[in-house]
């Protein structure tokens, strides 16, 4: 059992485990077969649009990596030099509390945390490989949202409060499936941090034509979650190495990828673009958590975009730097000093987050908060979940 704080937690980055009719339960009768579950060499993989995917190795999630089997590996490194199954070990069952929202529950009360906010794991494939046929992307993003609402209510005991996924491509969709997750009770939203795929291809979801939902978004108060995806950007680093294989969640990358992902060029290239596109001047009062894209990047990040500002003082209404420091709520690494972040930012816009039951995340939710050692207790009490609550509208 972890070491109880005495004030409410809010975990702002949890993960479920889907079960196999997630994507495909309540797909149009039209679209069956677009996603499908096959036997490959003895192994059960997801295929979708004819296309067998690795992007996650075990889709139906019967086996699952050990939660927090990569956290020294983060923290450390490797320095002994130990190959990637050696530091992931052996899986384990999953077991309910990773799929089902009453048994994590329990387990929440047995790790200390209050609250979680919960995202969808084998999600984050669909938009990547159905961006040429955006029509089914949208079927198949309010499929998985339709099979949450009974699996894992947005809101749950107001405790757990789960993430539907807006694919943003095509707006009269993504108005719908606002509209949709608005009335069952969403209080966030989650994004990927990518270019928007419509009928003309991909396009930056900050740019004007994409106005008419994020004045819905606004008006619904709900809170944007960009989390960290397949964002497609693997097609920048198979150029580079003369490859075609698609990203993988939790697999070995090579090592150009492994130096070329750690600069977050996607994340980066998307808050860049909702400051710089003006939909952060246009809609005022929109609210974005940057979730599991780490938080060492961002010093560098608001030099650049005050570099660029001074280049052009006149196109800006205020410095770049500012308007991110108002509308972004950062989520570092367990392995990072969040303290440099809380300096930077404010500790009012910093935000924890474990990655449980991820192999990446903590095993132990709450020992993070001995990363915030010398913090004022008002300022850890809003990083380990005032900040949450407040964003969500929770009272203390």
């Amino acid at each position: 059992m972890s070491t109880q704080l005495g004030f409410p937690v809010f975990d702002a980055d949890n993960h479920l485990y889907e079960t196999g009719d997630a994507l495909t339960k309540y797909l149009p009768e039209n679209r069956r077969g677009a996603i499908d579950f096959v036997e490959v060499h003895g192994r059960t993989k997801i295929m979708v649009n004819g296309q067998v995917s690795n992007y996650i190795p075990n889709p139906t999630f019967d086996r699952v990596g050990r939660p927090g089997a990569q956290e020294e590996y983060f923290k450390v490194g490797n320095p002994e030099g130990k190959s990637y199954r050696e530091i992931i070990g052996r899986g384990i069952d999953c077991p309910p509390a990773f799929r089902e929202a009453g048994p994590r529950l329990e387990l929440m009360d047995e790790q200390g945390v209050d609250y979680a906010m919960m995202y969808p794991t084998l999600a984050s494939l669909v938009e990547e490989r159905m961006k040429d046929d955006p029509d089914l992307c949208a079927d198949a993003i309010h499929a998985l949202n339709q099979w949450m609402t009974e699996a894992w209510p947005y809101t749950f005991e107001h405790r757990i409060f789960s993430t539907p996924v807006i694919a943003t491509g095509l707006v009269d969709r993504a108005l719908r499936e606002l509209d949709y997750v608005v009335e069952h009770g969403a209080r966030a939203i989650l994004l990927r941090p990518a270019p928007a795929w419509g009928y003309r291809g991909p396009r930056s979801f900050a740019l004007a034509e994409f106005d008419p939902f994020w004045e819905r978004v606004q008006e619904s108060g709900v809170l944007v979650v960009l989390h960290a995806s397949d964002s497609g950007y693997n097609r920048y680093t198979n150029e580079w190495e003369g490859a075609h294989g698609e990203a993988l969640a939790f697999g070995e990358p090579s090592l150009f990828s492994l130096t070329v992902e750690g600069d977050y060029r996607a994340v980066r290239d998307a808050a860049t673009s909702l400051i710089c596109h003006g939909a952060l001047r246009r809609f005022p009062k929109l609210r974005i958590a940057l979730v599991e894209n780490g938080g060492g990047w961002v010093p560098h990040f608001l030099e650049q975009l005050d570099h660029a500002y001074e280049k052009a003082p006149h196109r800006y209404e205020e410095q770049p730097s500012a308007t991110f420091k108002r509308h972004f709520w950062m989520h570092p690494f367990h392995e990072e000093d969040p303290r440099e972040l809380v300096h930077l930012l404010g500790a009012d816009h910093v935000i924890f987050g474990s990655d449980f039951p991820h192999i990446e995340g903590l095993a132990d939710p709450l020992s993070w908060a001995a990363e915030l050692h010398g913090l004022p207790e008002d300022e850890l009490r809003l990083v380990m979940g005032g900040n949450m609550m407040q964003l969500l509208g929770l009272s203390a």
